[in-house]
């Protein structure tokens, strides 16, 4: 299937490493041009070095999500290097693990600024040429603890909602001008993520983090974790033409866990 993607440019957040790298590195395979950030200069050179082996146009720019002068730089140099982001990945890692007592005013502004506003402003900068050549995609990595809310991860499971609220009423707003905006939530894949997590819930638990892998595991219909490039084939295929009548959505990748209908 050719998924239409060749000479389009994307931008993927949080591409150093994880999802955002394997997210990449599938949309390069389709001839996607690339403007990716991260906070870490080294990965993020390391993976633009990487992806444009492929033949791709590569634009590297070390952005921190949390700060909206770096977002307007980061669109900035998007725009004036490649005109229009026909694709944008909104990826900027989930808020810390933590239970309601553990957290103060500090943290919970900080997960707003990193899960929801840091998707916010990236979306209102790239848009508008989105609009104007009536094509474009906003995807927004999310979690299942949307569907499923997760123990211990209260910050992810308030604030990673207000972005699928937000993204729904973004898809209603924008659809005539045929720019699509849907929501792909991992469930538990292997990346440094997921470690942190499990290193979290062992240390709680007084367990091995491989007791607690096991444990995720046993919930999975598939008795396995997803690997980052799974997740990603779901990316690429919401950003192709091939998905032209998709928007408003939220879709689960997590092996069937999630026990919502919807």
């Amino acid at each position: 299937m050719n998924l239409g993607l060749e000479g389009r440019t994307a931008l993927v957040c949080g591409a150093s490493d994880g999802l955002g790298l394997a997210i990449a590195r599938g949309l390069a395979a389709e001839g996607t041009n690339l403007v990716i950030c991260a906070r870490t200069v080294a990965g993020l050179e390391a993976a633009a070095d990487e992806l444009g082996k492929g033949g791709v146009e590569v634009l590297a720019v070390p952005t921190d999500l949390t700060d909206v002068g770096q977002i307007d730089a980061l669109a900035t140099a998007a725009l004036e290097r490649f005109g229009v982001v026909d694709i944008l990945v909104n990826n900027a890692g989930g808020p810390p693990p933590g239970r309601f007592d553990d957290l103060d005013e500090a943290d919970w502004r900080a997960a707003v600024d990193l899960t929801l506003m840091s998707a916010v402003e990236l979306t209102r900068r790239l848009l508008p040429p989105m609009r104007e050549q009536k094509w474009g995609r906003v995807i927004n990595v999310t979690s299942t603890s949307v569907k499923q809310p997760v123990d211990g991860l209260i910050l992810s499971n308030s604030i990673r909602s207000a972005v699928v609220g937000w993204a729904k009423t973004l898809a209603n707003e924008i659809g005539p001008d045929q720019v699509l905006v849907n929501n792909v939530c991992p469930g538990y894949t292997t990346t440094d993520r997921l470690q942190e997590l499990a290193a979290n819930v062992a240390g709680r638990q007084n367990v091995s983090p491989d007791d607690v892998y096991a444990g995720w595991a046993a919930q999975i219909p598939l008795r396995r974790l997803a690997t980052p490039e799974e997740f990603a084939r779901l990316v690429v295929f919401l950003a192709s033409e091939a998905a032209s009548y998709i928007t408003g959505t939220t879709i689960a990748i997590d092996g069937g866990r999630s026990q919502s209908m919807t």
